[in-house]
């Protein structure tokens, strides 16, 4: 039997996808849930997972471009078993402890970072670990590190999850050994045979046990289930879209039976009664500790919205001559410079150009002056599953449109896998946002402090317009600038979006730098 696996839906207004890259050969052995493809559209790059495990068929080339809903490839399921080779059973070397305790302290991880909080342990207090293995997470007012153990032996923890340490605090011990591996924290030489096999299962377990993939991740959190009381079927547990889907929230356990009460005087009837319901309706609530990433977040959008004279104004841009220029050049753009030809690049060169013209919107307030720039550093929005945050291009006036969409995918791909950097995040002078992703139609977005102005762009949906006194069908996005009024007056605000306007409704004054 043969799965037929199609482009996923990636986002409202995505109607193409490209390859970028296979990860898997034709005809080799997947498993459940394993990364075989890399897509990349205008805005973003996405990982394919396989939906069943067997044979890969590929039917669609690197470089390719599908629609939504095109064909990816196909999963011959009946080849699933014949994949498994006999397992080899390595006997684990013993451990030699040498005696020696090695502390580990919170590193530094960042220049205005003084505290940091441990979010996940991966390893168990007792564990075995080896040199640079991950042990843990901690996480920044700004980003999420890992912290992996400096020398091999038994790892012995002192601070638990959810505490906040100051930078050089002591996190963990290990007692040093040579030998041992991280399959071989087995209890004592006269342990019976049931420590035996909870040690071996163990051993099995791996950082995807027990996690969710991203679409699961989605589902679970649509329906109200947490992860750790649904077990995953993928490899090494992880929890795949199928547990998910299949996943039902555990009904609340009913009261014990009380004993009958002696015969009384009935009261009287009340008034009214309350309403009961039947058995299967859960009025549970759920609490989760706000992240520091999330508190941080919290404090600087309400302090933006406190302390700033933040007003929006809108326009709207007639879409039909990029989506012309991408029709027509896509696929000798994609060859020559290896990136799709996206949106992202036209609205940044755009900004960068009117930046230039109204220098006043990239500018920003320090004590009692004002600062403004000769050069465009724009950050760009980027909703990551631990919260929104906002890389940097630098110099993006000085780069070209496939500069720009590499920088734009680099900087996503690096957000969305947890690995930006404090630099990488500081220091833009202008921020744009796509809503239109999610299918935003109109949005009021908010200052990026200590910025003074920030673009949000929305979806693109065809409506009818006036040109030339007749009605036609056009793709118009709405498009919001918002700004700081103390810096930015109205007519220059109003300037700007009108030049982005003009500059995006013809391409070619872009090139021709008019």
């Amino acid at each position: 039997m043969s799965l037929e696996m199609k482009v996923p839906t990636v986002g409202e207004s995505i109607s193409e996808v490209t390859i970028a890259q296979w990860m898997k050969q034709d005809g080799d052995i997947v498993e459940m849930d394993e990364v075989i493809c890399e897509l990349e559209s205008d805005k973003a790059t996405f990982e394919v997972t396989a939906e069943a495990a067997g044979q890969l068929k590929i039917k669609a080339q690197e470089g390719d471009t599908l629609e939504i809903g095109g064909l990816l490839c196909e999963i011959d399921e009946s080849k699933a078993e014949q994949s498994a080779e006999p397992e080899v059973k390595e006997e684990p070397k013993e451990a030699k402890p040498t005696g020696e305790v090695l502390e580990m302290h919170v590193p530094a991880v960042g220049e205005s970072i003084n505290e940091v909080t441990i979010s996940n342990w991966t390893k168990a207090s007792g564990d075995m670990v080896e040199l640079d293995e991950v042990i843990a997470e901690i996480e920044s007012d700004k980003a999420t590190f890992e912290l992996t153990a400096e020398a091999s032996g038994k790892l012995e923890i002192i601070a638990a999850e959810g505490e906040t340490l100051e930078i050089g605090a002591l996190i963990c011990k290990i007692e040093v050994a040579e030998g041992g591996s991280s399959s071989s924290s087995a209890s004592s030489s006269d342990a019976g045979s049931a420590s035996t096999s909870s040690a071996s299962s163990s051993s099995n377990e791996t950082y995807a046990t027990g996690h969710a993939s991203p679409a699961a991740a989605k589902i679970l959190q649509e329906k109200g289930i947490s992860a750790s009381d649904v077990s995953g079927s993928g490899k090494d547990g992880r929890i795949t879209k199928e547990d998910a889907m299949n996943a039902q929230k555990s009904a609340p356990k009913p009261a014990a039976p009380k004993a009958a009460p002696q015969a009384e005087p009935k009261p009287s009837k009340p008034a009214f009664e309350a309403p009961t319901f039947s058995t299967g309706v859960s009025r549970e609530q759920k609490r989760e500790k706000m992240s520091s990433l999330r508190k941080t977040i919290s404090k600087r959008l309400v302090s933006v919205k406190n302390e700033t004279a933040m007003l929006t104004t809108f326009n709207e841009v007639n879409m039909q001559p990029i989506m012309d220029i991408r029709k027509k050049y896509k696929e000798s753009f994609k060859d020559k410079h290896e990136v799709g030809l996206g949106f992202m690049s036209f609205f940044t060169k755009a900004v960068c150009m009117a930046l230039q013209d109204w220098p006043a919107v990239g500018a920003a307030i320090d004590g009692e002056e004002m600062v403004f720039h000769d050069y465009c550093d724009v950050s760009i929005a980027v909703s990551t599953p631990k919260g929104l945050v906002v890389p940097v291009i630098r110099n993006a006036e000085q780069l070209s449109f496939d500069q720009v969409e590499k920088e734009i995918i680099r900087l996503a791909t690096r957000a969305r896998d947890g690995k930006l950097s404090i630099d990488e995040m500081q220091g833009g002078t202008f921020t744009i946002t796509n809503g239109g992703i999610f299918g935003s139609m109109l949005s009021t977005p908010i200052i990026n402090a200590p910025q003074s102005a920030i673009l949000g762009m929305h979806n693109i949906v065809e409506r009818p317009v006036v040109e030339n006194g007749e009605i036609v069908i056009r793709p118009i996005m709405y498009v919001a600038l918002s700004y700081d009024h103390r810096v930015i007056d109205g007519r220059e605000s109003v300037s700007f979006l009108v030049r982005v306007k003009e500059l995006l409704e013809d391409p070619t004054r872009i090139l021709l730098g008019v």
